[in-house]
């Protein structure tokens, strides 16, 4: 199945029965993701009148609570409202879902103790190209990132010079495969995600920022279509299903 989207000037043609979900689920059958030092996701049936309702219980349905958050076990989407005093909703600000997305591949580099991802690397990846989106795969990209347990592991990070290329080039939306955009433990700067979203200045209260996406190896670098889909959650962030089109033409 194909469809044809008119983007500015061009037509894109995507073959939408071959969708690349790139996000990470809660998975509670075996070692979920996990960072920012809080004890794994659960999944469990409730309880009434002191009877488990579940169909192997003898219930009629299945009825389950979900205990998690979003920040720590799960792809999720969110908005500056996970920095800033008011806590404004990603799902009042995200209200556009599909994008033109480039995929690329980074290397982190060495800068003391630290993985970072600089300024340069991102220029050298986008050149001239002109995208709402960037997807960023770091290497190596094993497929143990889907059960990482990341809480003091410094993982890599965004430098702030390449969370204001990134605005400056007008991506809004920034989706990559760590924890966090910015150091694990920073003193509360958090100097990537204030850049990304321009704090200092006119707030960019429609961009976003997706973390914990996992981009298979299959998955080649370059331009394809993004549907940024995400569960309705009046809150900061919200547990989100990225998922990439190979554009055809």
């Amino acid at each position: 199945m194909k469809a044809t989207i008119e983007y500015n000037s061009r037509r894109i043609v995507v073959n939408i029965s071959n969708p690349l979900d790139i996000s990470i689920p809660i998975d509670t059958s075996k070692e979920n993701v996990n960072a920012w030092y809080i004890g794994d996701p659960k999944i469990s049936p409730e309880e009434i009148d002191g009877e488990t309702v579940k169909v192997s219980e003898g219930a009629v349905v299945n009825f389950n609570n979900i205990h998690f958050n979003p920040h720590s076990h799960i792809t999720h989407t969110e908005c500056v409202g996970h920095i800033t005093e008011k806590v404004h909703s990603v799902n009042k600000n995200l209200k556009y879902f599909i994008f033109l997305a480039e995929v690329v591949t980074v290397a982190p580099e060495s800068k003391g103790d630290d993985l970072v991802i600089s300024a340069k690397q991102l220029k050298s990846a986008l050149g001239n190209k002109k995208r709402d989106a960037i997807v960023i795969r770091t290497i190596p990209n094993l497929s143990d990132k889907k059960s990482m347990r990341y809480s003091n592991t410094n993982p890599p990070y965004l430098l702030e010079e390449a969370a204001i290329y990134l605005r400056e080039k007008g991506i809004k939306h920034l989706l990559i495969d760590l924890p966090s955009v910015d150091k694990e433990k920073d003193d509360g700067a958090l100097l990537a995600h204030n850049a990304f979203w321009n704090t200092s200045g006119k707030i960019r209260m429609n961009a976003t920022i997706t973390e914990f996406i996992y981009v298979p190896n299959s998955v080649e670098d370059g331009e394809y279509l993004l549907n940024l889909m995400i569960a309705p959650f009046e809150n900061d962030a919200t547990p989100s299903k990225p998922v990439l089109y190979k554009i055809i033409k």
